[in-house]
């Protein structure tokens, strides 16, 4: 229950955070919408969810993954591997809506109209890591892997991106994968 609560409050801190950072509520389009499928619009993580939304899921395996790692031996539980987790994805959020990232991401990478998430989506993209980590936890390692490269694939398919392209163009861009990814 403790880890619950800790939990809450550190996901209402971000959205805070994020609010005070100047990212906006919801989508200055006006409205919500669950999901939003259109990778090359103003729109894209604006909404509750979207293709990046895989990204975040994989965040928790591999969070689930590294903790697990590091944590078996010295004893902790699975609420402070959790809590772990949850920092880090936060802290990735908040970093990843600064200007630094912010105007990287549209420097190297298709997502040129890049400005940042909204809050519902940031803090959805959480909720999409703590859904991850919790299935990392209860499925069997096989098959957390099996789903990681089931969405890496898919995304890579449908979107000409995913979570291993996104880190490669953000830490040492190459041109001949952006022609590719916007569709040369």
């Amino acid at each position: 229950m403790k880890f619950a609560l800790l939990a809450l409050t550190l996901i209402g801190l971000h959205a805070a955070l994020l609010f005070d950072m100047g990212q906006v509520p919801i989508c200055e389009c006006g409205y919500i919408k669950l999901w939003h499928g259109i990778t090359y619009s103003s729109e894209n993580s604006q909404h509750i969810s979207d293709w990046y939304t895989f990204s975040h899921i994989i965040h928790g395996f591999a969070f689930y993954g590294i903790a697990w790692l590091i944590g078996r031996k010295r004893g902790w539980s699975v609420g402070f591997m959790f809590l772990l987790a949850l920092i880090a994805e936060i802290a990735w959020e908040l970093f990843e809506n600064t200007d630094f990232i912010i105007n990287r991401y549209r420097e190297v990478t298709i997502s040129l109209d890049y400005y940042g998430d909204s809050i519902i989506n940031s803090v959805s993209d959480v909720l999409a890591m703590v859904l991850g980590f919790f299935l990392a936890y209860r499925l069997p390692v096989w098959a957390t892997v099996v789903i990681l490269l089931a969405l890496e694939i898919f995304v890579g398919y449908w979107i000409r991106d995913n979570l291993l392209l996104n880190i490669v163009m953000l830490i040492y861009p190459f041109e001949f994968i952006k022609t590719w990814q916007i569709g040369g």
